[in-house]
């Protein structure tokens, strides 16, 4: 069965690819099962060779890598860019620091008895990436995954497939072992069948409704899972802060890729002493966003990547419309053609409001005022999801105290919308389970064995 490839820039189709047979995939997995065995064999050096060698071919073709990306997903130009560049940095570092975090340990010895931990890869594991960072977020998992000694069954997005094709192209052109990268191509009825297989981990990236089907249907074999799903992410601006400074980097952390990031700002509590002034600054920066052709040297936000999403987006806004809400800044200068939607900035909103309550995934957030810290953090905290939360302030003790008390995975002061691959990246309730990143995220590739070795 074939399915389009869209150019959201245009909305035409670029590109019709052959969906992957479901029924081959048990032999491509039984292949895989094979591969693993002689791939988990190799010294880490080996294993460590071939992807340094993926990662200098990321980087020598970067330009195509991220034109591709630009064509299918609607990223603009100098910001696929920069995610490939990125992406060669983050692999690198997962070579320079895996083998310290599988390495085998002796917890305890006498002239008597060893106790030892051993690391083993899983075997063969499933990745479904996103769309939104395909690269940065792909190689989260496959990279700590493949130096680990597992295999992969790797799904892009179907919106991204051209992107996860080339992902392939390079990991081929760099040697992987025939067999141990199985790259599978479609929509959901591909990602169904891969659910099926007796895989050793699925790690899935994506919505928390389709996360959630992940882990009831895997969970059946005890595998192991990995879900990087969805946010709510608020950001608390207080009043000691440079306002324009402040306004910049929040309204950067919202729009920047189109809001397209599960960590992007979708949620604004600005304190009523600078209240004023920062819609001032947010509204000037907004109007100051050039939306358009992705390929535009100068364009800083591009079409949406999913048609559909259009609609979604317009529905909050008018729901939070119909419930007393009032645009504060729309740009009205878009593009007719192509999935684009005005980058928008509600306010006079509240926690009745779609807008403040249910992911946006878009260039659309909601600004509310606040008294003071009390009322920030208790509407911070009236979400069911946990991924990020930032703050803005001058006191380092401030911010601590107040995101000490938010039940989420990342916190921020005075950033927003920021990944580093030093430190885990994990959601909680709705946002997803296990980490990525880290020596955490290695980690989750690995099960450990443990030894009692007693002297005869």
């Amino acid at each position: 069965m074939k399915f389009p490839i869209y150019n959201p820039t245009t909305g035409e189709v670029q590109k019709e690819l052959l969906a992957s047979n479901p029924e081959e995939m048990r032999t491509q997995f039984l292949v895989a099962q094979k591969a693993q065995k002689q791939w988990e064999r190799l010294t880490y050096d080996k294993r460590a060779q071939v992807i340094d060698r993926f990662a200098t071919l990321l980087e020598e073709n970067k330009e195509s890598c991220a034109r591709t990306l630009t064509m299918e997903m609607g990223k603009p130009y100098a910001q696929a860019l920069s995610e490939v560049s990125s992406t060669v940095t983050r692999v690198r570092w997962f070579i320079e620091h895996t083998e310290n975090w599988i390495q085998s340990e002796t917890m305890w010895s006498d002239n008597s008895i060893s106790e030892e931990i051993s690391y083993e890869p899983l075997g063969v594991i499933g990745n479904i990436s996103a769309w939104n960072y395909p690269y940065f977020v792909g190689t989260n998992v496959f990279i700590p995954a493949l130096l680990a000694g597992n295999a992969v069954m790797y799904k892009p997005s179907e919106y991204t497939t051209l992107t996860g094709l080339k992902i392939t192209e390079l990991m081929q052109d760099a040697g992987i072992p025939e067999g141990l990268w199985v790259t599978l191509v479609g929509g959901k009825e591909v990602g169904e069948a891969m659910l099926e297989l007796p895989l050793a981990g699925m790690f899935f990236t994506g919505s928390h409704r389709v996360g959630l089907h992940v882990n009831q249907k895997v969970s059946k074999r005890l595998s192991r899972v990995g879900l990087e799903l969805g946010g709510k992410d608020p950001v608390y601006v207080c009043e000691d802060v440079n306002v324009e400074k402040a306004a910049a980097s929040v309204a950067d952390g919202a729009f920047y890729n189109a809001g397209q990031s599960c960590c992007a700002v979708e949620r604004i509590y600005v304190h009523a002493a600078i209240y004023k002034e920062f819609l001032e600054q947010v509204t000037n920066f907004v109007n100051k966003m050039q939306v358009g052709d992705p390929l535009a040297k100068d364009t800083y936000l591009g079409p949406l990547t999913r048609k559909e999403q259009i609609a979604f987006l317009q529905n909050q806004v008018d729901d939070a419309l119909s419930k007393g809400a009032r645009i504060l800044v729309k740009q009205e200068n878009i593009p007719e053609k192509g999935w684009f939607y005005p980058p928008t900035v509600l306010v006079d909103v509240d926690h009745t409001m779609l807008i403040m309550q249910e992911e946006s995934f878009g260039p659309i957030v909601g600004i509310q005022r606040v008294q003071d810290d009390r009322e920030a953090l208790d509407l911070m905290s009236e979400t069911r999801y946990g991924l990020t939360a930032g703050m803005f302030t001058k006191s380092e003790e401030r911010a601590r105290k107040l995101l000490r008390n938010i039940n989420a995975g990342t916190v921020y002061w005075n950033c927003c919308d920021r990944v580093s691959v030093n430190l885990p990246w994990s959601g909680r309730k709705d946002s997803g389970l296990g980490s990525t990143a880290s020596r955490l995220g290695i980690q989750a590739f690995v099960q450990p064995k443990a030894w009692h070795m007693r002297n005869p």
